[in-house]
């Protein structure tokens, strides 16, 4: 008579409580994402549709003219009569989706007329600086940009250095290009005028560091 051999059960891994390279493409929940505790600093990290993402940090070319854009949101909100529309500004913020994690150069918050809670609160503005690979131009432009109206981004800022704009998407159907030669103006912050093509002037200096 012939016998059936029974697998052994599999043995089931606490999930890491630090992360880094290693770890692309690890099956993940949000629960579990939420709960880690450390990772490597030189790596961004999102969760998209269960699994891991690990990405390589920005170069100069993103990272100086969100500083600098952050810093002019932080002087059109001290030094402009209007300036308490904006309630705060952060880059590198994590933002939770219905499916996952996803990490957005800069979060802008206003119309609260209070402190954020940076964990819970959405930002009304959440901004991209494109990177050069050319396979995140969908996550960029169609990913994120339906799972941000999804949680109620209002608006989604592109800044594309390559492509010399900057796209405006406003909920799931609206969408406006900015062009180098353009200022860009929101109703959600009354008063402040962004220079796209001084933004993309210091972006093109600090690429070439």
């Amino acid at each position: 008579m012939s016998t059936v051999e029974i697998a052994p059960p599999l043995l089931e891994y606490p999930a890491p409580t630090r992360i880094g390279p290693d770890h692309n493409g690890m099956l993940m929940t949000p629960e579990e994402f939420d709960a880690i505790e450390d990772a490597d600093d030189d790596c961004r990290y999102e969760l998209v549709r269960g699994v891991l993402i690990v990405s390589p940090p920005a170069d100069f070319g993103e990272l100086k003219p969100n500083d600098v854009l952050g810093h002019w949101l932080q002087s059109f909100q001290e030094g402009n009569p209007q300036g308490n529309s904006l309630d705060d500004t952060c880059n590198e913020v994590t933002l939770k989706t219905r499916t996952g994690r996803r990490r957005a150069d800069r979060g802008v918050w206003c119309g609260l007329g209070r402190d954020p809670d940076y964990r819970n609160d959405i930002p009304a503005i959440a901004i991209e600086f494109v990177a050069e690979r050319a396979r995140d131009w969908r996550r960029d432009h169609i990913e994120k940009r339906g799972e941000y109206a999804e949680i109620g981004v209002q608006e989604y800022w592109v800044i594309d250095r390559f492509r010399r704009i900057m796209t405006v998407y406003r909920g799931a159907s609206e969408e406006r290009v900015v062009k180098e030669s353009e200022s860009y103006t929101t109703d959600l912050l009354p008063g402040f005028e962004l220079n796209l093509k001084r933004l993309l002037e210091i972006a093109d200096r600090s690429a070439k560091n």
